[in-house]
């Protein structure tokens, strides 16, 4: 096996953030699946990776990284040539600004605990659920949109070259799928992830690609 290694699952919307990055990088890895549901992230062989008991966790250059947005950056600042970050600081934070938009706003919302103890207060567990899902990703993705009222926007969220925010957006748009969002709003949106994901990088790390067989 190789010596970078991914520790994800499938669904997790941080973990496919990395395995766009790491195909769009080139960069072969192997990938050790750690099961949500039946609670391996909250083991002790998961937690020696990550003390959070989160994932990703990606072990790459005789290190363990964790955090989905500071391993994409930790890539961009180690591996030349890449695109995933601007050269110019405007154009970083603008990319940064967008990233975190999902990633710091909508993400954590929506994430796996938070959902669950939102069901756990419910008479109707999976209405609560559907309901919690459509209004914080829709509200989320509509304030995306705008912020893509911008020059710098191009074919992708900025400019016409995929940047950490794409990778962010992405798998976003899968998850407002999943849970019917409404999403005619987001045209611009929709588009750009739609442009995304017919590239071969985005293609390769799609959670159906990723499912444990």
């Amino acid at each position: 096996m190789t010596d970078t290694v991914l520790f994800d699952y499938w669904r997790s919307s941080a973990s496919y953030r990395v395995r766009i990055a790491l195909n769009m990088l080139a960069i072969p890895y192997g990938s050790v699946s750690v099961d949500l549901l039946s609670g391996e992230h909250k083991q002790a062989e998961h937690l020696d990776r990550n003390p959070q008991g989160l994932v990703p966790a990606l072990q790459i250059d005789g290190h363990m990284l964790t955090q989905s947005l500071a391993i994409v950056e930790y890539l961009a600042e180690t591996r030349p040539g890449t695109a995933l970050l601007p050269a110019d600081p405007l154009g970083r934070q603008r990319v940064r600004a967008l990233s975190y938009a999902i990633a710091m706003d909508i993400h954590p919302t929506c994430n796996l605990g938070v959902v669950f103890h939102v069901m756990q207060q419910a008479n109707d567990p999976e209405a609560a659920r559907s309901a919690w899902m459509r209004k914080f990703i829709g509200e989320g993705l509509q304030a995306f949109e705008r912020l893509l009222d911008n020059p710098a926007t191009g074919g992708f969220c900025h400019g016409n070259t995929p940047s950490m925010a794409d990778l962010c957006l992405v798998p976003q748009i899968y998850n407002a799928r999943r849970w019917n969002v409404d999403l005619t709003s987001c045209p611009r949106t929709v588009a750009i992830a739609d442009r995304c994901a017919a590239l071969p990088a985005f293609v390769a790390a799609h959670p159906d690609r990723a499912a444990p067989q």
